[in-house]
């Protein structure tokens, strides 16, 4: 009860209780499409902020409205395939939110607020990031660990071709994929570093994700082997359940073997106790006749 209050607070309460199976059902079609697109808020803002390359910036610019039109469409179809339309806005005003900046970023675009909508890009991310970490948690389970590993090999793959195209010393896309590897470690050798202002925003920006995809990594490890131990525990808590009941089920045979023992014996000393009054009366019966 209490997560689900703290879900609702922070704006990422997701479908309500009681709804509809439909609902449900687009909720969890749409989790993995939502995440990677939360997530592409990271390379629209560095492209319009950092790039000066032209067509970098459209680039970026494209990814902007981009996710502001698969988040208001999101927005506007869960809306209306649920029953409780104002509940689920209530439960989700952080969704609400991010369309709502994302659209004033790109109207302010072409006007003179160049620091209200950097500023409003900067929230747009910060609230995409926080939308995207939302499921995050399940990968802190002990399922999760090939879901990292999958994830970081996809970073990777990525940030190799990024370096490639944005560091000149980087003669090959090996050399990028070995020089985003060494970054996002923090391993640092100095065989490849990157010497152009793109490439060591970019370096820091893999910095980051490195120490977070290293964390995710080493946190599932522990999740794992605590898995196995929950396991472990769990069958022998069972084993000694099942040991449980086999005493307490052979307990109450030795109890009702020893009941039946002592109630046919009191039954026996009943019968000779009727026995033995009913002889009384017929020899005082017989007494009585004599006199």
């Amino acid at each position: 009860m209490v997560s689900h209050v703290a879900k609702r607070l922070l704006g990422v309460g997701g479908v309500p209780p009681g709804e509809n199976a439909r609902a449900y059902g687009w909720e969890k079609r749409l989790h993995a499409l939502m995440i990677a697109i939360a997530i592409t808020a990271l390379v629209a803002f560095y492209l319009t902020e950092f790039a000066h390359v032209r067509e970098l910036f459209v680039i970026g610019h494209a990814l902007e409205w981009l996710i502001f039109l698969v988040f208001s469409v999101e927005l506007v179809w869960m809306t209306s395939v649920c029953h409780q339309k104002l509940r689920y806005l209530r439960n989700n005003w952080l969704d609400v939110l991010i369309v709502l900046c994302a659209g004033l970023a790109l109207v302010g675009v072409e006007t003179e607020w160049v620091a209200v909508v950097r500023l409003l890009r900067l929230a747009t991310v910060a609230l995409l990031l926080t939308r995207a970490l939302r499921p995050m948690r399940s990968l802190l389970t002990p399922g999760g660990l090939p879901y990292v590993a999958m994830l970081a090999v996809i970073i990777f793959l990525v940030a190799g071709a990024v370096f490639y195209w944005l560091e000149p010393t980087v003669r090959s896309y090996a050399d990028g994929l070995w020089l985003a590897f060494v970054t996002a470690a923090t391993i640092g050798y100095g065989d490849i570093v990157p010497t152009t202002t793109a490439a060591r925003l970019f370096a820091v920006l893999i910095t980051m994700v490195g120490l977070t995809l290293f964390s995710l990594v080493t946190a599932s490890v522990a999740a794992f082997f605590i898995g196995e131990d929950e396991k472990l525990l769990r069958r022998q808590m069972h084993q000694d359940l099942q040991r449980l009941k086999e005493d307490v089920a052979r307990l109450l045979t030795e109890e009702e073997a020893l009941m039946r023992r002592e109630l046919h014996a009191d039954v026996r000393r009943m019968r000779e106790e009727v026995e033995r009054l009913r002889h009384e009366i017929e020899k005082q019966r017989r007494g009585d006749r004599d006199a």
